[in-house]
């Protein structure tokens, strides 16, 4: 796994860069001291981990997992407890407090391992198309959808919420496992919250910055990020 430290204490950095000399399965490509510069060695060197300090000069942690399109999986590291639920909301795969221990490192590391290895596992199947059915349960209520009914799958913390006819349940996934297990030619990713059914689409509008705004049938408006905004027109051309 291609790992990236993001930590503003260098001193922080070089320890755990010590520590994870010691794991035959993670090979650490490069450091970051803030957000900015975490974010273009994120976009540049593609990682498939970071550990990811929370509070570092300008923005913070969480405030740079919201500006990436695409996260890898996120190691919390920091010297606070308080922020433990929250970065579970963000799926973070484990938080670890400074300073950290080995053992704690190795648990961490093995979570990463075989949350990949799931996903090979299920990538080696074929994608859903929209005439798939899918059971769908969310408490007591029960549903078995075709997917050409989902008009929206989005983001709910550590669940995602489904949008079919009138209902909008929950399922606890995430929506980068949904993406993975979905046929992309229906299914779009439109940003860090969101993938659409392209089949739903009512209307596309330009946008702020080269992005579009994409109106779906059913009243949803959809901010599609400028990356995706290429990914689309490409994907809808000839």
């Amino acid at each position: 796994m291609k790992a990236l430290v993001v930590d503003d204490s260098r001193l922080a950095r070089n320890e755990l860069k010590r520590l994870l000399k010691e794991f035959d399965s993670v090979l650490v490509i490069g450091e970051a001291a803030n957000a900015m510069e975490a974010k273009e060695k994120i976009e540049a060197d593609k990682p498939d981990l970071i550990f990811l300090d929370i509070q570092m000069p300008g923005k913070n942690g969480f405030e740079l997992l919201e500006e990436l399109e695409s996260s890898p999986e996120v190691i919390f590291t920091t010297a606070y407890d308080e922020y433990a639920i929250k970065a579970f909301e963000y799926n973070a795969l484990d938080y670890l407090q400074k300073p950290i221990q080995k053992d704690r490192l190795a648990g961490a590391v093995s979570k990463v391992a075989e949350k990949r290895e799931k996903l090979k596992e299920k990538s080696d199947e074929p994608r859903m198309t929209e005439n798939d059915q899918v059971f769908v349960k969310d408490g007591d209520n029960c549903w078995f959808v075709q997917l050409a009914n989902v008009r929206m799958l989005e983001v709910d913390g550590n669940y995602t919420k489904l949008y079919f006819d009138e209902h909008k349940p929950m399922i606890p996934r995430t929506l980068n496992y949904l993406e993975s297990r979905l046929d992309p030619k229906t299914f779009f990713r439109a940003n860090r919250q969101q993938i659409i059914n392209l089949k739903w689409v009512e209307r596309i509008e330009p946008w702020f910055s080269g992005s579009i705004k994409i109106y779906m049938k059913g009243g949803h408006e959809v901010d599609v990020s400028r990356r995706q905004t290429q990914r689309f027109k490409e994907l809808m051309s000839f």
